[in-house]
C-alpha cells in the first residue's frame, strides 16, 4: 500500500520557521517528482515546490521563492519542506504529492498537515 504520511505541521508566529516531513512508503518512487501543495480555507489547492527523486532539481512557487527549500532523503525516502520567514498568508493544510516524472501513471496524495502561522 502506498502511502505518503507527512508531519511537522504546527502554529508558528510569523516570521518564524516550521520543517515538513513527507515519508513515502509501498512503492518505488525513483522516477517520481515529489512537491508540496497547499490549500488555504476558501481557496484552491495550490503548487508550493517539488523536486525530482533521482535529481536535484527543485521548482518554487513564487509566492515562496527564497523563504523556503525543498530537499530529500533518498535513504529515508522522505522529502522536506523548510518554511522560514513565514507568513499569516503561508496559512493552510500543507499536503505531499508524488506523481511519475512521465506524467503516465497514478500519482498520490498525503493527507495533509496544518501549518497556522499568526501575526
Amino acid at each position: 500500500q502506498v502511502q505518503l504520511v507527512e508531519s511537522g505541521g504546527g502554529l508558528v508566529q510569523a516570521g518564524g520557521s516550521l520543517r515538513l516531513s513527507c515519508a513515502a512508503s509501498g512503492r518505488t518512487f525513483s522516477n517520481f517528482l515529489m512537491g508540496w501543495y497547499r490549500q488555504a480555507p476558501g481557496k484552491e489547492r495550490e503548487f508550493v515546490a517539488a523536486i525530482y527523486w533521482s535529481a536535484d532539481n527543485t521548482y518554487y512557487a513564487d509566492s515562496v521563492k527564497g523563504r523556503f527549500t525543498i530537499s530529500k532523503d533518498n535513504a529515508r525516502t522522505t522529502v522536506y519542506l523548510e518554511m522560514n520567514s513565514l507568513k499569516p498568508e503561508d496559512t493552510a493544510i500543507y499536503y505531499c504529492h508524488g506523481r511519475p516524472r512521465t506524467g503516465v501513471g497514478s500519482e498520490y496524495w498525503g493527507q495533509g498537515t496544518q501549518v497556522t502561522v499568526s501575526s
